[in-house]
């Protein structure tokens, strides 16, 4: 296992501020979606939606701290679980050198034509672990 990750930097849009004069809590999951398609590209490497192979079954977020429009933002993408037909995409948003939210959406492999979850299959299987959280 290694600490392999996607790593996706930004800069914060005006528009993503709140009344408060930071981070609207709403970005972090839009965020989160928006870097996951290398996992993505496991499954549907051309991201065609008519041959998509995956559902979302649950998402979360945890905030740790305040996050701010004027600093550069750091997304890592890690797999958190690899499970027979569903897995985990484990995030983390850092700014300034410090963690101030993470999250994990539980993925499901899923064949929309029969309605059912499938296996993982094992090529898959083997590019997640490289991007296992250690």
């Amino acid at each position: 296992m290694s600490n392999k990750y996607f790593s996706e930097n930004f800069n914060p849009r005006f528009s993503d501020t709140d009344a408060l004069g930071h981070i609207n809590n709403t970005m972090v999951p839009i965020w989160f979606e928006g870097a996951r398609d290398g996992v993505f590209r496991w499954f549907t490497p051309d991201l065609n939606l008519k041959k998509w192979r995956l559902i979302l079954a649950k998402i979360d977020a945890t905030f740790h701290g305040q996050m701010f429009y004027e600093y550069p933002m750091e997304l890592r993408t890690y797999i958190g679980r690899i499970g027979g037909s569903s897995f985990d995409v484990y995030q983390e948003l850092w700014q300034q050198n410090e963690l101030r939210a993470s999250g994990t959406a539980v993925m499901v492999h899923f064949d929309y034509e029969q309605q059912k979850t499938v296996k993982i299959p094992q090529e898959i299987v083997d590019k997640m672990t490289e991007y296992l959280k250690v």
